[in-house]
């Protein structure tokens, strides 16, 4: 994951105007509806603890799980109350306790763009949860993928000490699922004047329904229930981001 260097330093710059505050609270009430005893969660691909910090006040603690060692110090020096981010391998990780739910946000699951990865990963969260515990991810929803396509995006921004400039093209391949975004990022220092572009690709995977409902009867998971992300309608072609709520399955099923 070497295109997280560049984030680790600007993550939250980058997503500044995320937001995270109503995300967290979206994330809660689904723990509320479909695990209400819940107090232990695990979260994978954490980031900088921008959620954990929402969310842990509301009586959760959270092990954060992130490939990132640059973005696992920027979470530690937020002195985040039961929050404890490690360096970890989401699709290969083991902890000495289990969690009553298994976050996934911002679409890290579309990260995995393999199919290997994705088993392992969601075979190492069924072992890390608890008896009925829940699996709660977002991820690029491929109807959405193929009927508006990625657009060509430029976003800018700044704080007191640099100013960022990033363009984003897209390149959809078809056979496999999976949309590289290429980032060019320039980065301006404001005292200096100097500039430095950076270039980055994200593959992404995007998926169907019935395609996860598979991985997840595959991996021990039974699939809940699906909806947009954040406001609970019903996936289209227009939802570009679908949420998922899968469950463990009882030992016996």
């Amino acid at each position: 994951m070497s295109n997280f260097k560049f984030y680790s330093q600007y993550y939250d710059l980058l997503y500044k105007d995320k937001d995270y505050k109503a995300e967290a609270n979206y994330i809660v009430s689904l723990i509320n509806k479909y695990n209400s005893k819940a107090t232990k969660i695990i979260e994978l691909g954490c980031g900088t603890g921008n959620h954990a910090e929402i969310i842990c006040p509301k009586d959760y603690e959270i092990i954060g799980l992130e490939r990132s060692a640059e973005m696992v110090d920027l979470a530690k020096q937020k002195n985040i109350n039961n929050f404890f981010p490690q360096v970890a391998d989401i699709t290969q990780f083991k902890l000495k306790e289990k969690a009553d739910v298994a976050l996934a946000l911002f679409h890290v699951i579309s990260y995995l763009s393999d199919n290997k990865q994705l088993i392992n990963c969601f075979k190492t969260v069924h072992n890390h949860l608890n008896e009925n515990g829940i699996f709660i991810f977002d991820i690029w929803y491929t109807p959405a993928v193929y009927f508006q396509k990625p657009e060509t995006r430029i976003k800018r921004l700044a704080n007191t000490e640099i100013e960022i400039t990033r363009l984003a093209q897209s390149h959809i391949h078809y056979q496999t699922n999976v949309v590289d975004v290429n980032y060019e990022v320039m980065i301006k220092d404001k005292e200096t004047n100097i500039s430095t572009s950076i270039f980055e690709k994200h593959p992404m995977r995007h998926f169907s329904i019935p395609e996860i409902e598979l991985l997840a009867a595959h991996t021990g998971f039974e699939l809940v229930h699906t909806e947009e992300f954040l406001t609970a309608n019903e996936p289209s072609e227009n939802t570009w981001g679908v949420c998922f709520i899968l469950r463990k399955k009882q030992i016996n099923e």
